[in-house]
């Protein structure tokens, strides 16, 4: 307390008081103010952050103005970057492959189904999808089965951040008796009315109804997607000559069956389009792709052996001004001087030709790749070996890096089923039932019902193994102390079907039984080798009792001492 502070704490100590808490308030927001992220990450006083202008809005704000240039940096990156064109196959391979199965899986105990009729009801629900899902007919282009659109449908979202297919329905035809057709169109087509080029407009009002239209996703006061927008082409194109927009609900109204399915994942709460898979690393694939290019053409430019000569004489008396193949030279211009294979070049008096040595290609060029595919892959969740395609660490490094790469495979994999496979599963089951070809009583009138029998696994390709032998103990280990299932296990290492599994070897045991190929059982070898485990058996059971009664043990040690024995 200065001399101040004792003056009024002697004329009114209440005052003095209130004095004192103000100042021991105003110390501790001090305190708190050059304490916590202030000091850190949140400090606008360090030089390090002086430059540092972040401004985050809305997603909307922060998403959608720049999806457009996100869009086509990512397709030009597809298109000309190694790493990038790896990164998308490597998760449309392991996530997608030769497209994901449907396995029924419906609830039979609900639904008061016995379990033989219960497989028998999903034998036949997959064998009429597999109808559909084959045929190029559930395509509304008629150019993919439905396996080959989950391949595109894949790569789209990756590459363009999401990706939209859009549910229609033609008349069936004699050999083909589904009228479901999917038709899957890139996400630019999904825009606000009159939008051209780059230019989205991240705000729109719909003047029917008043909804906000969110580059081409149409939301009402609940923040609810009510609809979407689709062009009849590129908003950047120039194909048309006219552009038009098409309002399409999102789900039926009589129904609720969806009409657009828009695959995509969501990073921010209120977020409506997708960010390319590709977006934060685009700037490290550029450059990247930039420093490879200058590399090469630095190694060829070495790899060149090319004589200039320089005279007096005039370049006419040589006959020749260069030795170059036609679809190799530059300009016929004198002036231009080319460097290629065995070249030689004549130059005018005086002239003289320097070449800068930059000591290229470098030394650590793969070592500086490398170091920066480990960074684009963390980024990315592809481990380095996984995105290079180079395998050269130890058997336990190799088998992590799987491991972790698959669990984000996996992860994309349910993205993808619940967003594309299942709810059009859902839909074919519906045209199914409703036109006698699949028998579900209920499914209309009670929707955990429908649930019941709309129960689906979706199995795609399964993980690699390093060390075949020790992947099948370990299955076998977890299987024994219920850890898992023969049907997962066969899913996940294999990607087959168990139950089939099991109905080909019976089949195949019985037509080696009657070809005289097995003596009995499911291979013969197990009860070959189960008779000489017995036989073995019984005779280290008489050499027990042989060295017991004091004889001459087979392997010549000594025999028992029937005094030491007590008997």
């Amino acid at each position: 307390m200065n001399l101040f502070d004792r003056i009024v704490e002697a004329v009114s100590p209440q005052a003095a008081l209130k004095r004192e808490s103000a100042r021991y308030r105003l110390g501790a927001v001090r305190s708190i103010r050059n304490s916590g992220y202030d000091e850190s990450g949140a400090s606008r006083r360090k030089n390090s952050f002086l430059g540092w202008q972040a401004n985050s809005r809305t997603p909307q704000e922060d998403i959608d103005k720049n999806i457009p240039i996100l869009r086509q940096r990512s397709r030009s990156l597809y298109m000309s970057a190694p790493l990038a064109v790896s990164a998308i196959k490597t998760n449309r391979t392991n996530v997608v492959g030769i497209g994901l199965k449907l396995k029924s899986t419906i609830d039979a105990n609900f639904l008061g189904m016995t379990p033989e009729a219960a497989v028998e009801w999903q034998k036949n629900a997959e064998r009429e999808f597999e109808l559909w899902a084959k045929s190029k007919f559930c395509d509304s282009t008629r150019v993919n089965n439905f396996y080959e659109i989950q391949q595109t449908a894949c790569i789209s979202w990756l590459m363009n951040g999401d990706a939209c297919a859009l549910i229609e329905y033609e008349k069936e035809t004699k050999n083909f008796p589904y009228g479901l057709r999917v038709h899957l169109i890139e996400s630019d087509r999904v825009s606000t009315p009159n939008s051209t080029g780059n230019n989205v407009y991240l705000y729109a009002t719909n003047p029917d109804n008043g909804n906000r239209i969110f580059n081409g996703v149409e939301v009402n006061r609940n923040n609810q997607v009510v609809a979407y927008h689709i062009c009849n082409t590129y908003p950047n194109s120039n194909l048309y000559a006219r552009k038009e927009w098409k309002r399409v609900q999102a789900f039926g109204e009589k129904t609720g069956i969806p009409n657009v399915l828009m695959i995509y994942e969501t990073e921010r709460p209120e977020q409506y389009r997708g960010v390319p898979y590709l977006a934060p690393v685009i700037e490290s694939l550029k450059q990247l792709t930039r420093y490879s290019e200058a590399e090469m053409m630095a190694a060829v430019i070495n790899g060149f052996f090319t004589v200039f000569v320089t005279s007096e004489k005039d370049k006419s008396e040589f006959g020749f001004t260069g030795v170059v193949d036609e679809d190799e030279r530059v300009s016929d211009d004198d002036t231009n001087y080319e460097l290629g294979s065995g070249m030689v070049n004549t130059l005018d008096p005086g002239e003289k030709i320097e070449i800068a040595d930059a000591k290229r290609p470098s030394t650590n060029f793969d070592a500086f790749v490398t170091a920066l595919a480990k960074y684009t892959g963390a980024a990315l969740e592809i481990p380095v070996e996984l995105l290079q395609k180079s395998f050269t660490a130890s058997y336990s490094a190799s088998r992590a890096a799987l491991l972790e790469a698959w669990n984000a495979f996996r992860m994309k994999r349910d993205w993808l089923a619940s967003d594309l496979c299942q709810p059009v599963y859902e839909i074919f089951l519906t045209e199914a039932i409703a036109k006698g070809r699949l028998k579900a009583p209920g499914f209309f009138l009670d929707p955990v019902i429908r649930m019941a029998y709309c129960g689906a696994q979706w199995n795609g390709p399964a993980p690699g193994m390093l060390d075949p032998g020790k992947e099948v103990d370990a299955a076998e280990k977890r299987i024994k102390i219920g850890l898992s299932t023969r049907q997962k296990e066969t899913i996940e290492m294999t990607g087959g079907d168990f139950d089939s599994n099991i109905a080909q070897l019976a089949r195949e045991n019985k037509m080696m039984k009657d070809a005289g190929l097995l003596s009995g059982g499911e291979t013969g070898r197990e009860s070959k080798k189960e008779g000489e485990d017995k036989t073995n058996g019984k005779k280290e059971e008489d050499d027990g009792r042989e060295n017991a009664d004091g004889e001459e043990p087979a392997d010549g040690g000594e025999p028992a001492d029937s005094g030491e024995s007590g008997t």
